[in-house]
């Protein structure tokens, strides 16, 4: 058994393209890939539910291993992807936090929920 094990392992790590599938070279950031997708999807909720410590922590997170994906030997291009795209996001995600909560933009979401408000009840009172 162990022999064919072997066999099989020797198979998978004579093709390149297979030794590269089944390295942690290749699943280390595809199983990563969840941080920035989830990113990507928060951008269309809303900016209150936006954690400024967590999107800060991201942000230097993705930096860091940015810099290791290229220091590694050999570099992991599809690491540096997976964080330069987490990166992107989280500053993104970092910029609808601070305008949110520093620069008005829940003042304006507030008046904006008001104006919904009174414009359903006009509707309200026409159609009666």
């Amino acid at each position: 058994m162990a022999a064919a094990i072997k066999a099989l392992n020797a198979k998978i790590r004579s093709n390149k393209y297979t030794d590269y599938f089944c390295s942690t070279h290749f699943w280390g950031p595809a199983s990563n890939f969840g941080i920035p997708l989830a990113a990507i999807a928060d951008m269309s909720k809303d900016p209150e539910i936006i954690s400024g410590r967590m999107t800060a922590s991201l942000s230097l997170y993705s930096a860091v291993f940015m810099r290791y994906s290229l220091a590694v030997t050999p570099a992991n291009y599809l690491l540096f992807g997976c964080h330069a795209i987490n990166f992107t996001s989280q500053i993104v995600q970092g910029y609808r936090y601070l305008n949110y909560w520093n620069y008005g933009g829940r003042e304006l979401a507030l008046k904006a929920k008001e104006a919904a408000v009174d414009a359903e009840k006009k509707v309200e009172s026409i159609a009666k």
